[in-house]
């Protein structure tokens, strides 16, 4: 389980104007500001969730998975990730979580992929047989039989990123931290990368925080969101709830010959083309059953899509909220 509350955390960073004076005056003196990163946030996640965490860039996301990874300390408030005060038991807490950085790399770049797993089986000190069992069974579900004789640096992205997870999990974690690990992955990487993810977590129950941009990643892997903005907690609840809590409105894509139909009650043109029309629908105020019926009674329909409010849009729309 893993338990946050009131965490604080700033960073001292160095400030200066540009120009060649400038640069020689911070020679002798230094301005600073001090950048307040989390104000204190609190949050639980219990043994076997997948939760997505999520915020704009600077909001603070990648300083909350650092410090429940043990690499920072925060200047003030509790932290346990399985009982353990991550910066303090560092080497019992690490044996229990796996941490993939989309844009880090645990991989050695010269050296094959198998020799970078058994480095890392040597590091986390995993027992033989463990190790042989998980190597087996991840090289079979993330497809890494061809890749295991080929240095880091041959691989592209999205079979460099399918090792990466692979050795995150080699010593069987408790719990696992992602940050954006489908980032810059092509779509059939992506998919194979969620699939994994949703396998380990529903079948071995390891939990899983997940910190990205792509809302789609979060739509496949997680249940509940924890919307961080300005170092704080905004928001924590599950996807449904984001969902009605945005917009009900649905929007119908519809192509058309001949006449352009006549909108009614509750539906507001958005969009306009030749023989296509997009359109917002308050189901309140008309059924989308009655308003494809009365579309269709007006004009020839070729086609008519129904969607909700994409995640995209839902998070923009908290995020105009909340001014962040």
């Amino acid at each position: 389980m893993i338990v946050l509350q009131n965490i604080h955390k700033t960073f001292r960073v160095s400030r200066r104007q540009s120009g060649f004076g400038h640069a020689l005056k911070a020679l002798v003196t230094r301005e600073h500001e001090m950048i307040r990163a989390l104000d204190g946030i609190s949050f639980s996640v219990h043994d076997g969730e997948a939760v997505g965490y999520i915020g704009p860039n600077g909001a603070g996301k990648s300083t909350t998975i650092k410090i429940m990874c043990g690499i920072l300390t925060p200047d003030r408030g509790l932290c346990e990730v399985n009982g353990r005060t991550p910066w303090k038991e560092r080497i019992a807490h690490v044996r229990e979580i796996g941490v993939v950085f989309g844009q880090r790399s645990q991989l050695w770049w010269d050296v094959p992929i198998i020799d970078s797993f058994e480095l890392i089986r040597d590091i986390y000190k995993t027992d033989h047989t463990l190790y042989r069992r998980n190597l087996s069974e991840l090289t079979s579900l993330l497809d890494l039989s061809g890749l295991l004789t080929t240095p880091a640096r041959s691989l592209s992205l999205g079979q460099r990123m399918r090792c990466e997870i692979a050795a995150s999990l080699l010593h069987s974690p408790k719990v696992l931290f992602l940050d954006e690990p489908t980032i810059g992955l092509d779509a059939v990487s992506k998919i194979a990368v969620r699939q994994f993810i949703k396998r380990i977590n529903s079948e071995h129950g390891v939990t899983v925080l997940l910190t990205t941009h792509d809302m789609q990643d979060i739509e496949a892997l997680t249940e509940r969101i924890l919307l961080i903005g300005n170092g704080r907690i905004l928001l924590d609840g599950t996807l449904d709830e984001l969902k009605n809590r945005s917009s009900t409105h649905k929007t119908l894509t519809v192509l058309y010959s001949g006449t352009e139909p006549a909108l009614c009650k509750g539906m507001t043109l958005t969009e306009r083309r030749e023989g296509r029309l997009v359109l917002s629908l308050d189901p309140a105020l008309m059924p989308v059953s009655e308003a494809i019926a009365h579309l269709a009674g007006q004009t020839e329909l070729n086609d008519i899509s129904v969607s909700g409010v994409s995640a995209e849009e839902m998070v923009a729309a908290l995020y105009r909220e909340y001014h962040i």
